[in-house]
Parts: structure tokens; C-alpha cells; sequence
């Protein structure tokens, strides 16, 4: 990670070391916390809390991800919640909970819409009551329906799929949309989210260091 760019906000996993968010508070920045509340992922330390009755189908471009069942909070609250609890703990200042959008995927389970409303919903309180802002990862079906939820929102490629439109909502309520393309070119997106009102980079899948910021 290089903590030297000089941008108002950082967005990083949520178990990045405690040191490198000292560092970036210390630098101004504020810093927002990765975690994918809608997944299971095999690489994580708390991969044995999930029994295999919540785990569905893999994602189509993670193998070591599978889609989880959302109508159980029995089960994901306390995982979540912890995983909320050490954001917290660590001094992030807002988290991005990431596929918040099983409902419309091949999940291997029958979600409706509802299902996927009330489960944001839940995690957008279960953040708020820890002291963090919440922002909205893609989703741009609801986004409308969730705007007075969610503090900001994190859009991947919606000028590569013409979805920009649906997170005007955020825009007009004067929250920030931070987004991100992979496969087009600044010169292809930079202006058209400008104008949007969107705060976007050129970023590469595997999420290294390098980037393209659109410039005033």
C-alpha cells in the first residue's frame, strides 16, 4: 500500500494493520473499512464461523468466495458484528460493506428484493451504532430505495455497464459517490462522472497501489 498519495480518503480491508491506519489518520486521511458482509471468504480467520447451511453458490469471478444467506442474521449478525467491532476498535472512520447484491445474482438461494432491503438496512444500523459512516457498495438497483441509509456510496464500472444514472439519488442528497473503472480509459469516463458529480479513479482488478485519479 503506498500511504504517501495525497487524497482525502483511503479505502482499505478491514484487516489492514493497525500501524498503516495509525499512519494515514496521522496524515489527515480518512479511512474507510473493507468488508464483504454478503460473502464467505476461504482465506479469512473467521472462514470456520459460517456452517455450511448459509453458504451458497461460489462468485462467478472468486472462486474462494461463495454468496452467503442473508435472511440468516441469526448467523451472520455475530460474525459481522464482530468484524464491525474491529473497525471500530482500529479507528476507521466508515465502512464499505461489499455484495450487498445477492439478490440479484446466482446465489443459490430464493432472495427477493425484501430480503436484500432489510439485510442492508441491518448493516447500515450495525455500523451506525458503532460510531462509523456506512456507504452503499454498487447495488444500483436500490439505490434509491436505500440512499437515506447509507452515508456515501462505492460504485465499480457503472459507466462501463450505463448504470451512473441510478446513483444520482446520493448525488442530489449531497453524499459523496467514490468510484471506481477497470477497463476503460480516464479520457472514456473522467468528464462524464465529473459532470455526474462522482469522485472517480482508474483502478487495476487485483487492487494494487497504482492508479489514475479524473483531475479538476
Amino acid at each position: 500500500m503506498d500511504t504517501s498519495v495525497d487524497v482525502p480518503v483511503y479505502d482499505v480491508d478491514w484487516q489492514t494493520p493497525q500501524k498503516v491506519i495509525d499512519q494515514l489518520h496521522a496524515k489527515g486521511r480518512r479511512v474507510i473499512c473493507y468488508v464483504s458482509v454478503g460473502t464467505w471468504e476461504a482465506y479469512r480467520g473467521d472462514a470456520g464461523a459460517y456452517p455450511k447451511g448459509v453458504l451458497g453458490s461460489p462468485l462467478e469471478d472468486w472462486p474462494d468466495e461463495r454468496w452467503v444467506d442473508i435472511r440468516r442474521l441469526d448467523v451472520l449478525g455475530p460474525i459481522l458484528q464482530a468484524r464491525f467491532d474491529e473497525c471500530r476498535d482500529k479507528g476507521f472512520d466508515a465502512v464499505e460493506p461489499d455484495n450487498v447484491d445477492a439478490y440479484a445474482n446466482d446465489s443459490g438461494f430464493p432472495l427477493t428484493a425484501q430480503d436484500q432491503l432489510s439485510f442492508n438496512r441491518w448493516v447500515a444500523r450495525a455500523v451506525r451504532e458503532r460510531g462509523m459512516g456506512v456507504g452503499l457498495k454498487n447495488d444500483v438497483e436500490q439505490a434509491a430505495a436505500l440512499v437515506n441509509d447509507f452515508d456515501f456510496a462505492v460504485n465499480e464500472e457503472c459507466l462501463q455497464y450505463n448504470e451512473c444514472d441510478t446513483l444520482l439519488p446520493f448525488v442530489r442528497a449531497g453524499k459523496a459517490v467514490l468510484h471506481a473503472e477497470y477497463q476503460m480509459t480516464p479520457d472514456a469516463f473522467c468528464r462524464a462522472t465529473r459532470n455526474l458529480g462522482f469522485s472517480s479513479i482508474l483502478k487495476r482488478w487485483d487492487l494494487d497501489a497504482w492508479r489514475v485519479a479524473c483531475t479538476d
